[in-house]
């Protein structure tokens, strides 16, 4: 092998002569690609799973933790969530349209290869500027691909997000997540163990599209990165369907020893975790591999990653139930191996033996780098009554409610459909969606969040609040938070600099996962997401579900009533560093962004919780982006009634008391207002009435109120505006 073909495979000199001593000689090009692949970043983690250990991944809830295709949470009565995000940014910006669609349809079977069937998708969707170029032609790829998957599977796309940042100019970030349903008696893994066994391929046949998509997701852009169009994969969401659909047929009669789906780096992958978690080998027999293009090689088929397929480990003598089963649903099926004492993965071709491997070599003898990190000093706290104050506060809401930043998504959600199996209960656009556990009286709530220019600005403390916003946002439905899975997309680790963000937003999040008791059962990294040194904020992606045990006491954030009061829980700063308004209004990103008390978080959320379960509010909104008059706002726009805002007479600058973003608190709507403050009160909870609700204008003390239509206006017109303009 020479230099150069070494270093196309993304291995370093260091690492290819460790593969010399493994295999005690030079491998073969087959025996490359698959080192090349499962000693990649995206399959091996190699620089980041020494700090992904230090996270919180156990609870009385967890049933299954990181390690496995997706985590498991119990949700009671013998039922149980299963969930993952996951990435798909390199595919998504070389290839937008299928790079979003198969990566919704590659987290959807990492979720149905557990055993339980998908009942809602969301993602996190970042993009460049938007005056960028090519951005609003990557946002109308993405959010088609994500609609067209999803929709034609029939799985409700719910919630999610989308961002604006010239940060992203080079490499967007789009992270799909999915949600699914099982009893907890009907739990599938991937861990083959047992000799002699059958190993059965099924799902759409094998091509030559998405060779070396792992070892391309571990990799920085260059001028060449659009020569990387084969390495997407193409997606099928009808074969997806009755993928779906056949393996909830097979799962329900008891002949899976265990199941795999082929996601990043293929046949090669998922045949060796399977080996590996079962101590055992595999003797893969290429030729009865189903192909779709004419004379692939080894090297290709164990490479490819074209969609839609699954690697199952049966039961001996059941093979002709299982292949009825997929014959009926038109789906191929093939026995290409066996399971072997041998501890190796053995590959033939042809009458050849092309890849004669130990599998612990490949999936436990990856390198494991404790890469040099540095974490610079936060910046320093900037007081409200040093940010300039706006000439209109209205004014000010208006220029914040119809920017990139806040404006509506719905020309988004718009296009997937989000109300397909008819347990959709809360829609986007709120803090969480919920979904009905189909035939019970339960919901459940997922969420997904982060905030990056507070990461970016003190790694620890936006760790800390990706992972509180989270826990709110489901709080605010009335949810308990279960726990989380992860996306940590991040630029080039052999960077210090970049390393340090890594290492300081696991920290922030440990921290919160701990004492939110909220841990993390699943998650994905995605390094690299730079072009030509130019990395991509830090975006720890968190995604949280929770557990409404009664959907007849669960809130959203529209005001429905007239005459209620509007209380505010959770302490005040007016904390305006890192902050829209600074960005937005005065064009800076400055200070240290608002800190996250854990303590309070919890103690607020709690009693929120409480409220919306004893009936004694009619709508819940978390603070966040934009602060306290965003919120308000957001919340009149969602139930069409306004809101007026008290005087505010306390010691901080008016405008930060308007749009600071100080963390941990709600927003209230109540016809019992004097009960939650004693409640509050009692419970040491800082809590302040802020206006009542009426009419149709926000108003604010001095200044002239804002229509709501106008505001409407403002809120839904930019997104359609831009994507329709050229």
């Amino acid at each position: 092998m020479t230099p150069e073909l070494v270093s196309e495979h993304g291995l370093s000199a260091e690492e290819y002569e460790q593969v010399l001593s493994i295999l005690g000689r030079e491998p073969s090009i087959t025996e490359l690609g698959i080192f090349s692949v499962m000693w990649s970043e995206h399959c091996s983690y190699k620089s980041s799973k020494v700090w992904l250990k230090t996270l919180p991944t156990t609870g009385p809830q967890v049933i299954c933790g990181p390690g496995e295709n997706a985590g498991i949470v119990d949700i009671g009565d013998g039922q149980c969530a299963i969930f993952k995000m996951e990435s798909h940014n390199h595919p998504s910006f070389i290839e937008p349209y299928q790079g979003a669609a198969t990566g919704v349809g590659g987290i959807m079977r990492d979720v149905f290869t557990m055993g339980a069937r998908p009942v809602a998708n969301l993602n996190a969707l970042r993009f460049g500027a938007p005056d960028h170029p090519k951005t609003r032609h990557l946002v109308s790829g993405v959010v088609a691909g994500i609609g067209g998957y999803g929709n034609c599977v029939g799985v409700p796309t719910v919630g999610g997000e989308v961002n604006f940042d010239p940060g992203y100019n080079g490499n967007i970030l789009v992270n799909a997540m999915c949600v699914g349903l099982a009893d907890t008696d009907r739990i599938f893994y991937s861990a083959a163990r047992g000799v002699g066994l059958p190993v059965v391929y099924v799902g759409s046949k094998t091509g030559r599209d998405g060779i070396h998509g792992a070892t391309m997701a571990s990799a920085e852009f260059d001028d060449d990165s659009d020569e990387k169009r084969p390495t997407v994969q193409v997606g099928d969401p009808f074969t997806e369907k009755l993928l779906i659909e056949a393996c909830l047929e097979l799962m329900a009669r008891d002949i899976i020893i265990a199941i795999q789906d082929m996601g990043a780096a293929g046949l090669t992958s998922s045949s060796v975790e399977m080996a590996d978690k079962g101590g055992v080998g595999f003797d893969l027999d290429l030729n009865k591999v189903p192909c779709r293009e004419e004379g692939m090689s080894a090297y290709e088929m164990m490479l490819s990653e074209s969609q839609e397929r699954m690697l199952i480990v049966l039961k001996p003598g059941s093979e002709d139930k299982a292949r009825a089963i997929f014959q009926k649903w038109e789906l191929d099926f093939a026995v290409v191996g066996v399971t072997t004492d041998t501890g190796r993965l053995i590959v033939t071709h042809n009458g050849h033996i092309e890849a004669d491997m130990p599998v612990k070599a490949l999936a436990d003898s990856a390198p494991e780098y404790k890469r040099p990190w540095t974490l610079p000093e936060p910046p320093a706290v900037i007081l409200p009554r040093d940010v300039a104050a706006p000439d209109s506060l209205t004014g000010t809401l208006e220029t914040l409610m119809g920017s990139p930043h806040l404006c509506s998504r719905r020309w988004v959600w718009e296009q997937y459909d989000h109300m397909v199996m008819g347990d959709t209960l809360r829609r986007p656009g709120g803090d969480a969606a919920v979904v009905r556990v189909h035939g019970t009286t339960k919901g459940l709530a997922a969420t997904c969040d982060v905030t990056p220019r507070y990461c970016a600005a003190d790694p620890v403390e936006g760790g800390r609040q990706a992972v509180a916003e989270a826990w709110r946002n489901l709080t605010a439905t009335g949810a308990d938070p279960l726990a989380i899975t992860d996306c940590m997309n991040f630029g080039n680790p052999e960077r210090p600099e970049i390393m340090g963000q890594f290492v300081g937003c696991i920290e922030g999040m440990r921290e919160a996962a701990e004492a939110l008791q909220f841990p993390v059962v699943s998650g994905n990294v995605s390094l690299y997401n730079e072009t030509k040194g130019a990395a991509i904020p830090p975006t720890p992606a968190i995604g949280g579900v929770g557990l409404i045990p009664d959907i007849a006491h669960m809130a959203d954030i529209s005001l429905k009533i007239e005459g209620e009061t509007l209380l505010l829980l959770g302490a005040e700063r007016g904390h305006l560093g890192q902050s829209l308004y600074m960005d937005v209004i005065l064009e800076k990103r400055e200070g240290a962004p608002p800190p996250v008390d854990l303590a309070a978080e919890r103690k607020t959320g709690d009693l929120v919780r409480e409220l919306i379960r004893d009936g004694s509010v009619s709508a819940v909104h978390d603070v966040s982006d934009g602060g306290l008059l965003v919120a308000v706002s957001e919340m009149a726009l969602a139930g069409g009634v306004g809101a007026a805002m008290g005087e505010y007479d306390g010691p901080q600058p008016v405008h930060a008391m308007a749009f600071g973003e100080d963390q941990g608190r709600y927003i209230v709507a109540s016809s019992r207002s004097g009960e939650i403050i004693a409640r509050a009160k009692a419970s040491g909870i800082p809590v302040r009435i802020i206006g009542e609700t009426g009419g149709d204008t926000i108003s604010v003390p001095g200044e002239e109120p804002v229509p709501l239509e106008k505001l409407r206006s403002l809120h839904e017109g930019w997104l359609p505006h831009y994507m329709t303009s050229r």
